[in-house]
């Protein structure tokens, strides 16, 4: 008999639900979310697995990570799909959605995710933790302006260099408020080394990952974009043509047909949003300020017609489907020649 198992994961318990192809609940049962455990649970069941369901999340790819080592077939489900079929059900348990992600993956209905390799995550780890210390920094500083403001003291436009210098000028003088900022600035002051040495160590990584440094080569891709689409696509080939990775970052109109309405609306917003803020980020910074190529030329033109918003994200799409072509033909970025979107 064929089984299919729904794990609805959560930190410390998994709830577990079985059925037959036939859809009858075969068992239910909660297990630790450790992949030993899971894997020690499921040899025990009287039956063939045809496929274990995992909803995606930073646990689930660790835990499919242990199953497939341990020769089960597991596969990871799109979550936002699972989440808005599992949102018709009246009431939410977690033995509930385990049910219903076994009976997704019993009738196929869902959509497959890939589960990024190790050296992947490490490198979004690595990434997470400089955004996360980048946007500690700037919440103190715009603290520190907002806490002076409330007395007439206003700090300006001024670079990150002399924001300490100023914000002491400001309270010198006032004893209550340099016991409030000094504090604040020295914990930026201390954020502000770990960032330039996090910042060190993402440029070597991509100065030492061949395809970052063909990445780079496109105007616009610094160190943090090239490694944000590496550690995104994981593998290339996973794409069966450059023009879908658009769609896949979710940089492509969104549309709602029904009947005689027809509405094509903003983008998608689907997959990853750190790697569309990046695109985003690499096409404005082509746009504003890129040496003149093709591609800018392209997205120029492109401006005049629909507008400087719409143009900067069909560029950053645009972007996309070239830097993926790039990789897979392991060439650098040709200014004067638009490559083979095949």
């Amino acid at each position: 008999m064929r089984l299919f198992v729904g794990l609805d994961v959560s930190l410390a318990k998994t709830a577990i639900c079985v059925i037959s192809e036939h859809g009858k609940i075969i068992k239910e049962a909660e297990a630790e979310s450790e992949p030993e455990v899971l894997t020690r649970w499921l040899d025990d069941l009287d039956g063939s697995i045809a496929a274990i369901g995992l909803e995606a999340g930073p646990l689930s790819q660790w835990l499919h990570r242990g199953l497939t080592d341990a020769g089960l077939d597991a596969v990871l489900m799109e979550t936002r799909q699972v989440k808005g079929a599992l949102t018709a059900m009246p009431i939410k348990t977690d033995r509930r959605d385990a049910e219903g992600i076994a009976r997704l993956l019993h009738l196929g209905w869902f959509r497959p995710v890939h589960c990024k390799s190790v050296s992947a995550q490490e490198v979004r780890a690595v990434l997470g933790a400089r955004k996360a210390i980048q946007h500690g920094m700037i919440a103190l500083e715009m603290s520190l302006r907002g806490l002076l403001r409330n007395f007439g003291l206003k700090v300006g436009a001024i670079s990150r260099g002399r924001f300490e210098s100023r914000v002491r000028e400001l309270a010198d003088g006032n004893p209550m408020l340099e016991t409030a900022a000094g504090p604040m600035l020295r914990a930026r002051a201390s954020l502000r080394r770990e960032l330039a040495t996090l910042e060190k160590q993402v440029r070597q990584l991509a100065q030492d990952d061949p395809v970052c440094h063909r990445l780079m080569t496109m105007p616009g891709i610094g160190a943090v974009v090239a490694l944000t689409f590496c550690s995104a696509v994981d593998d290339p080939a996973r794409f069966s043509s450059s023009k879908r990775v658009g769609p896949w970052a979710g940089l492509t109109p969104s549309r709602n047909q029904s009947g005689e309405r027809d509405v094509s609306g903003g983008i998608t917003k689907a997959g990853d949003a750190n790697l569309r803020r990046a695109l985003c980020q690499a096409a404005t910074v082509m746009m504003n300020r890129g040496r003149s190529t093709w591609l800018r030329t392209w997205g120029a033109q492109l401006a005049q017609r629909r507008g400087r918003k719409c143009a900067m994200v069909a560029l950053a799409r645009r972007i996309a489907v070239i830097l993926h072509r790039i990789w897979v033909d392991g060439t650098e970025f040709q200014p004067d020649t638009a490559p083979n979107m095949a």
